[in-house]
């Protein structure tokens, strides 16, 4: 599921909600290469994670079913039979070749391209003789030239179309199945859609939406085209086709970094199956339901010119249609993660241990059922990494903490940059003697010993805190160095210590 188009489908949730309306969930499936079970999977669980039910629609069902496309053809086969008795449509028997020959000449004299109509030049007797013959054809939908197609959009504003350059689209193949602009005029009048809240770049497509509603006597839905989502940093529409650029995009790229990082580690491939164009990638990185809910309810639309954090209560209750911007509205990346940080400050600690614990399970990193000591480590865990906890995958950032001692992995550049200056080992033995007696191995006399002993040397906290934290835990970043040791314990620390002076040799 598209992350800008499960913004579209957030804006209309929210409005059936605050309206006390009823949201409707209906597969467009009629592109036949694309109707498949596992593109179905990823926009069910899309709308599960977001807690964003529906009141009729697949698994559920409703008075308005079938509610995917692809089992309604009896439907639009009875709308388009009926347009063809009122001369509202016609069987187009002209060959693609033919079209495109047309489409060419019209883009060669710079024109719109319009339908021929030669078909209708046929006499009913004709066309019954060529259907009977199988002769090859599209239904076109008859647009009455010479008029104007208007629309007071909600967000647009008022809008016109001369339906003199409008083609006459095809609204029924040649294997009966409808096109999109078909099928979706004669659902929304039988499921009694009364809002079509939409991506602005369907407003092309209205105009013969409206002429089909028109023809077919139904009452106009109101209709709303909301601003497109933009890539970061561009005036460009999100779209799936340009993950490749979107890999070296400067405000994209740590996304792209944290996937190849973190799916590995949980059997879950990489950015090139899960990126961040992608809601699954939001909630396989550890991203809090609400947190994308909340960011993507302010995406083109706002409470007000100052409120960034809402509860999904206050989001529905104040959501209108009116404050719903008209430019395009920018995915940034940074405020989905303030947004995340934000949602992440709420949890309790065992909220959060509820949330890191699979990631740990999945990295064989914990057994699938740790018992009260190991948990009670992992809340330790937890506390000491604070706000660096931003997604919950980020806990395998801390993987040094559950790996065994003769596991811990050191970057070798880092190690020689840190380790091999003159002195260093015989510092750091120095130390570890310091900590064989510290009591009680915690944090605050850990500290205190450290600032006696570098005093005591004549040498800057500097020189020895970044040897030290990398002896223990592998990188030479990280949390608080003497809360991470008294986590460890003072017999791991020292195990750490000795490992690393015996890897100097």
């Amino acid at each position: 599921m598209h992350i800008g188009g499960m913004r579209t489908a957030l804006f209309n949730w929210l409005w059936a909600r605050h309206t006390g309306g009823k949201f409707i969930l209906r597969i467009d499936d009629t592109d036949r290469q694309r109707n498949n079970d596992e593109a179905l999977r990823p926009i069910l669980a899309a709308f599960k994670w977001l807690d964003m039910g529906w009141d009729e629609g697949p698994e559920i069902g409703g008075p308005h079913g079938p509610y995917f496309q692809s089992q309604r053809g009896e439907i639009y086969q009875r709308a388009a039979d009926r347009l063809l008795k009122d001369k509202k449509a016609y069987r187009d028997f002209e060959t693609p070749a033919e079209v495109q020959q047309q489409r060419e000449a019209a883009d060669k004299e710079k024109r719109p391209f319009i339908s021929s109509r030669k078909s209708l030049e046929l006499s009913d007797a004709e066309v019954e003789k060529l259907v009977a013959e199988r002769k090859p054809y599209v239904i076109r939908f008859l647009v009455p030239r010479g008029t104007t197609v208007a629309l007071d959009d909600v967000v647009r504003g008022h809008v016109e179309w001369d339906a003199s350059l409008i083609a006459d689209p095809v609204i029924m193949r040649g294997d009966g199945t409808p096109l999109y602009n078909f099928a979706t005029v004669v659902d929304d009048a039988a499921m009694e859609i009364t809002h079509v809240i939409r991506a602005e770049e369907h407003l092309s497509n209205t105009p013969p939406q409206i002429l089909m509603h028109q023809a077919l006597g139904h009452t106009l839905p109101i209709f709303a085209h909301i601003p497109f989502v933009t890539a970061p940093g561009t005036t460009k529409k999100l779209s799936k086709r340009e993950i490749k650029k979107y890999r070296e995009n400067p405000k994209f790229r740590k996304m792209f970094e944290d996937a190849d990082r973190v799916f590995p580690q949980i059997g879950l491939g990489n950015s090139e199956t899960l990126n961040p164009v992608m809601v699954e990638y939001y909630e396989k990185i550890g991203f809090l339901p609400h947190a994308v809910f909340n960011s993507l309810a302010r995406l083109g639309w706002s409470l007000d010119d100052r409120t960034e954090f809402m509860t999904r209560a206050t989001i529905v209750e104040n959501f209108t249609l009116d404050r719903i911007v008209k430019n395009p509205a920018g995915l940034d990346p940074d405020k989905l993660y303030s947004f995340q940080t934000h949602w992440m400050g709420q949890l309790t600690l065992e909220e959060k241990i509820a949330r890191v614990l699979p990631y740990l399970i999945a990295a064989k990193l914990v057994a699938p059922s740790p018992d009260a000591a190991e948990r009670e480590y992992l809340a330790r865990v937890v506390q000491t990494l604070g706000e660096r906890l931003k997604v919950s995958s980020d806990i395998l950032e801390a993987r040094d903490f559950f790996v065994a001692d003769e596991a811990l992995e050191y970057d070798d550049a880092t190690f020689q940059k840190r380790m091999t200056p003159e002195g260093t080992s015989e510092r750091l033995q120095r130390f570890r003697e310091r900590l064989t007696s510290i009591e009680p191995f915690e944090a605050g006399p850990i500290e205190e010993a450290f600032r006696t002993f570098v005093d005591s040397e004549k040498i800057k906290p500097a020189d020895l805190i970044h040897v030290l934290r990398l002896a223990v835990t592998g990188k030479s970043t990280g949390p608080g160095l003497f809360e991470c040791l008294g986590l460890l314990g003072r017999q791991r620390s020292l195990n750490r210590i000795d490992r690393a002076l015996s890897r100097l040799g």
